[in-house]
């Protein structure tokens, strides 16, 4: 494959109050790849973020809409290039690792990368509680999706147009990184993960992540994101409750019908029946829209295939 055109490597760097971390971002990204465009998404600062992305000679793009989901779905709208570099303007991620996670892109050995935090980090980068959710959050997405990956809601990736084309955020918030994961693993996209070096934020540019909010955001995320492309595992695994539940109680129901009464309570009975018919209903449910899912996914590969056509073309 021929390397990359002039001008067809696009830094993206969502940008929130971090006057104290953007222009060094911006320098350390120019340095390393002089040939790239850098553009910088304002999400309504109100410190002189933007002016000095202007000055370091990024590209300011000003999103209106608050929360960073908002912001990557501008990205992903306003921005044309070959090969994209998203990363965080809080200078926790090195520039110089930008080179390992482009070239599995050169190559055709996939189609993200993604810069994969937790096998080295610097003690004060993570909250413990950060730590744990985000641990958590990736035995359950392997789980579900049968991947292998370590660190999905990192901020740090790189990817090819053909995946900017087809992702549609519809995230709001910092559960935009789940939401870019899950869409890769639904769609079979190959992800790959390059072990880099995460910085502690520095003192004067704190956080703005909230640890039970966004991480139940996160969560959401996963759960709405399982029942809309996963609806047989969704509603199946429903389903399957439902029948445990029900036959939970007949078995204990059982031991009563036997005694010298023999009175079973009516109403327990009346609710492991209704378990019953809903968990087939549940199970049905899931195989008619997992079947539809199928359906609406060859016809929007051929539809993104088609808009993928008519851009090379322009």
């Amino acid at each position: 494959m021929e390397k990359p055109r002039e001008n067809s490597i696009a830094v993206l760097i969502p940008c929130y109050n971090e006057q104290a971390t953007i222009q060094k971002v911006i320098d350390d990204f120019r340095s390393q790849l002089p040939q790239a465009v850098i553009y910088v998404f304002d999400n309504n600062s109100t410190d002189d973020s933007h002016k000095l992305a202007e000055a370091a000679g990024a590209i300011v793009i000003k999103e209106k809409r608050q929360g960073k989901g908002f912001v990557v779905a501008a990205m992903l709208r306003k921005v044309k290039a070959d090969y994209y570099i998203m990363v965080d303007a809080d200078d926790t991620y090195p520039a110089e690792y930008c080179h390992a996670m482009l070239q599995p892109l050169f190559e055709e050995q996939a189609d993200m990368v993604v810069g994969q935090r937790l096998s080295e980090y610097d003690r004060h980068a993570f909250r413990f509680l950060h730590l744990f959710g985000n641990k958590a959050i990736c035995r359950l997405i392997n789980s579900i999706f049968h991947s292998d990956l370590r660190d999905p809601l990192s901020g740090y990736r790189a990817f090819t147009r053909e995946v900017a084309l087809q992702l549609p955020v519809v995230a709001s918030g910092f559960d935009v990184e789940t939401e870019l994961t899950l869409q890769m693993l639904y769609r079979q996209f190959v992800i790959r993960e390059i072990s880099v070096p995460y910085r502690a934020r520095p003192s004067e540019s704190p956080s703005k992540l909230n640890t039970f909010r966004d991480g139940f955001r996160v969560l959401m995320k996963i759960f709405l994101i399982l029942r809309s492309y996963k609806p047989l595992t969704f509603f199946g695994g429903l389903g399957i409750i439902c029948e445990l539940i029900s036959l939970a109680i007949i078995l204990f129901l059982v031991p009563l019908r036997q005694e010298p009464t023999g009175n079973i309570p009516i109403l327990l009975f009346t609710l492991s029946s209704s378990l019953f018919m809903i968990g087939i209903l549940l199970a049905a449910m899931g195989v008619f829209l997992n079947s539809l899912n199928f359906r609406l996914l060859e016809d929007m590969n051929t539809i993104t295939k088609q808009i993928q056509d008519n851009s090379w073309d322009k």
